[in-house]
């Protein structure tokens, strides 16, 4: 997608997104690409949004949705590295750790309500947050330490929803409990494993093929995904779809 005009982005994506809606504020989001290794092979858990969703019916997505910011006061058992800390607000209004910290916590706690995966320690958890219920009844506290930032994208403009997301990547061993019956929310029909490649050919939102692409090459050059990496970041600049490097 990278050097795209405006017009091609939205040919592009015009069967995922209804496009010519006043302008709007990009909202914070934040998603989350739960990697698991076998051997020289990645997979990424993947979730087939449901078809009678108006937004992208059908289609396979990573677990994640809008930052709500009091998730940035939910207690953890440890807080994200200082270079995961830095990147996630750079090029923000508001750089905040805090602001940091819900927008990471909002990828774990989506996770769940989508996919019924927790991540996290084991340990007494408590809240009253109604959202945050299944990491404590579980007895599971959130930790933010294995989250790495991945890549960042902001929904161009005209677009009747607009994200300022954030794509986060965590390993299956971060993963603390798995519900057997999955996530409290209807989001998702189906959740798979699917490895990189196969991900990139599967019915995916045009960002996200993008998305699997930069993870493939930071893994390709970087397997074990080292705090403070090159963080890519694609946006509408002077009505053309640029990238550049956190």
């Amino acid at each position: 997608m990278q050097g795209m005009t405006k017009a091609e982005v939205d040919k592009v994506e015009g069967a995922e997104m209804e496009t010519k809606a006043p302008p709007l504020r990009p909202r914070d989001a934040a998603t989350l690409l739960l990697l698991d290794r076998q051997g020289d092979e990645f997979r990424v858990l993947m979730g087939r949004r449901h078809s009678s969703h108006v937004f992208m019916p059908g289609k396979f997505v990573f677990p994640g949705g809008r930052t709500d910011p009091s998730d940035g006061r939910i207690p953890v058992a440890d807080g994200l590295l200082p270079e995961e800390e830095a990147k996630l607000t750079l090029r923000a209004s508001r750089a905040t750790p805090t602001r940091a910290r819900a927008i990471a916590l909002s990828a774990i706690r989506e996770t769940y309500e989508e996919a019924g995966l927790l991540i996290g320690n084991r340990g007494a958890f408590a809240t009253s947050r109604p959202d945050w219920q299944g990491f404590a009844e579980n007895g599971v506290l959130p930790s933010l330490r294995g989250l790495r930032f991945v890549a960042r994208a902001i929904t161009p403009p005209g677009r009747v929803r607009r994200f300022d997301t954030r794509f986060l990547a965590a390993w299956r061993d971060d993963v603390a409990v798995e519900l057997p019956q999955g996530g409290p929310t209807n989001e998702l029909e189906e959740l798979v494993w699917l490895p990189l490649e196969e991900a990139r050919q599967a019915d995916v939102p045009a960002i996200t093929r993008t998305i699997l692409g930069e993870v493939q090459k930071r893994l390709a050059d970087d397997p074990g995904l080292h705090p403070g990496g090159p963080v890519p970041f694609y946006r509408m600049l002077n009505h053309r779809f640029v990238r550049d490097l956190l």
